[in-house]
């Protein structure tokens, strides 16, 4: 099962000191939603069973992040703080499940500039292979925007397409499509067709499960990873999100299994709408990879 530690950038302030101090005022609330909780990480470890696993890959560590949301309401110091925590866990590899901007972001970075200052932030990582997809935010700005800017500080982005992930002869195979909500994904150009190896999929919307479990090429997928909903981002406790988006409803946040095929959905590290996190900190996943 997954494991949580988390990571904060106000290590002497406590959710519960704080909130206890604040005697649960709205205000005090409002403040360590928008100022404290937005900042922590969760560092989950989700070891990940793979049947045909080769066995040079067990032990692989993936990094997955998600939502970035820069500059709504992600500060920059965030994102190198994030990218820091990353460096510092040494994965194999890195994967970002998309949103690195958000439309109709009313702070004081443009969305060239923020999607820019996103790439060049990530580009610092040191992960030997990093690959990324685009989220609906995305392509609602702009992906030709998104993509001039990953790919050029050399961050490649697979829409609708494949690389083998290769160690000593043995590989497998890195997919990943289109956006889901707001573009057309191709299951058949996203996926091989006879893959010599396991299959790790990446899409930015976890309800699209539903498509590839029932695509003729869904039986090839070992791991699904997603990110979108941001678990929801502010959580009520006995109730659960107060709201989630479109094709973020259903599969909301951690690990759940279709057969064959497992799913992880990423909380994100950034928030839309509301610069709030309640019960629902930013998420670094590290997937390791070992033989079923």
């Amino acid at each position: 099962m997954p494991v949580a530690t988390r990571d904060t950038l106000a290590p002497h302030l406590t959710r519960r000191r704080f909130i206890l101090g604040s005697g649960l005022t709205a205000a005090g609330l409002a403040f360590y939603s928008g100022a404290i909780a937005r900042h922590e990480i969760d560092v989950v470890e989700n070891p990940v069973p793979i049947a045909n696993l080769p066995s040079v890959f067990n032990g692989f560590r993936i990094a997955q992040i998600s939502d970035i949301h820069l500059d709504e309401f992600t500060e920059p110091f965030f994102l190198e703080h994030v990218v820091h925590r990353i460096n510092a866990l040494k994965p194999d590899l890195v994967l970002v499940t998309g949103d690195f901007i958000t439309r109709g972001s009313l702070t004081f970075l443009d969305s060239r500039h923020a999607a820019h200052r996103s790439a060049e932030i990530l580009s610092t990582l040191k992960a030997p292979q990093t690959y990324t997809i685009l989220g609906n935010h995305d392509v609602a700005v702009s992906a030709p925007l998104v993509i001039n800017a990953l790919h050029t500080q050399k961050i490649p982005v697979l829409i609708n397409g494949y690389v083998p992930i290769e160690r000593k002869g043995s590989r497998f195979w890195l997919c990943g499509t289109d956006d889901a909500g707001t573009s057309r994904p191709d299951l058949n150009l996203t996926v091989p067709a006879t893959p010599d190896g396991p299959v790790i999929l990446m899409v930015h919307e976890p309800d699209y499960a539903d498509t590839v479990v029932h695509h003729p090429r869904g039986s090839l997928v070992d791991l699904m990873l997603s990110g979108h909903s941001h678990g929801g981002q502010v959580r009520i406790p006995f109730k659960g999100p107060l709201i989630l988006p479109p094709m973020g409803q259903k599969y909301v946040m951690g690990r759940f299994q279709f057969g064959k095929m497992q799913l992880y959905v990423n909380r994100g590290i950034g928030t839309v709408g509301l610069p709030f996190r309640f019960d629902c900190a930013p998420e670094l996943t590290v997937h390791t990879l070992h033989p079923a």
